[in-house]
């Protein structure tokens, strides 16, 4: 089995003040966040406002980032969007670009059964011969894909893992009864992923990543290594960072906590807007009790 991160940054797409992508501020990002202690980047997933970038946007970054890091982290695409066919014809792209695997959501706004999610994710695994990631994340798509169904598609081949974003630990104890071990879970959410550890997740792909990674993976090799007060004890102080982090949508206060800290991001597109100066004052409080201006 091959030994992947437990430590993913979902980045943010840097822009520019005309909002095109800033795709030397991604590379730049993307280094930055390899040496601070992410060994893997998700690239256009939530966070990096995959509804507003267009089809090239997003090949011409995947191509970037992964110029940049080349061999020092992960680098997965994320793919997936509300069309089955479009969704496919992205990967197969993007599985050309040199990058380790793809990360595909489930269909937003359509609110598909479970029979059409199998169908969806089958069609894009058989698409690519890279690892493919199952991205849960009811909260924004209106659909949660059952247990049942994450271990139907854990039987194809090349789907190896799941960022599960369900705020729900039952469902990740039923899914680890259904699946190998081979089969990684990672949290979708910085605040569940000591609770998601505690009932076998692998890691976290996370957007408190962008200002902490070296203190989420501290704390997550401490509970791997059995050091679980240790792991408690990063966990309670990373925790006013966690909420801050969502103290609006997502990814308005990471894009203002990754530019406090000087640092490629640019405004979000609309119909996202930026942090208000309340949401600000909030932001920069807890990264000054972190230590991390």
């Amino acid at each position: 089995m091959i030994e992947y991160p437990r430590v993913f940054t979902a980045m943010i797409t840097p822009l520019k003040e005309d909002e095109s992508v800033d795709f030397n501020g991604a590379q730049k990002l993307a280094l930055h966040l390899i040496s601070k202690g992410s060994k893997g980047l998700v690239i256009s997933g939530t966070t990096g406002e995959s509804p507003t970038l267009t089809k090239q946007e997003k090949l011409d970054l995947f191509s970037a980032v992964k110029e940049a890091v080349g061999s020092k982290g992960y680098v997965i695409a994320g793919t997936g969007s509300n069309s089955t066919a479009d969704s496919v014809r992205l990967t197969e792209e993007a599985s050309k670009l040199g990058i380790d695997g793809v990360m595909a959501v489930t269909p937003y706004y359509n609110k598909p059964n479970q029979e059409g999610l199998y169908q969806h994710f089958r069609a894009i695994a058989k698409a690519t011969s890279l690892p493919l990631v199952l991205y849960n994340v009811p909260g924004r798509t209106a659909v949660n894909m059952l247990p049942e169904t994450v271990a139907k598609l854990a039987e194809i081949q090349n789907v190896i893992a799941l960022k599960e974003a369900c705020g729900n630990t039952d469902q990740v104890t039923e899914i680890k009864t259904l699946v190998s071990e081979d089969f990684l879970i990672y949290s979708g959410d910085d605040c569940m992923t000591l609770p998601m550890l505690a009932v076998g997740s692998y890691g976290v792909i996370s957007v408190a990543g962008h200002v902490a990674a070296e203190m989420i993976s501290q704390m997550v090799t401490a509970y791997v290594e059995g050091q679980v007060k240790e792991a408690y004890r990063i966990n309670k102080a990373l925790y006013p960072l966690f909420k801050a982090m969502f103290v609006t949508t997502n990814p308005i206060p990471v894009k203002k906590a990754v530019s406090l800290l000087g640092l490629p991001a640019g405004k979000p597109r609309l119909p996202m807007v930026e942090a208000t100066p309340e949401e600000t004052t909030c932001i920069k409080r807890v990264m000054l009790d972190l230590g991390l201006l």
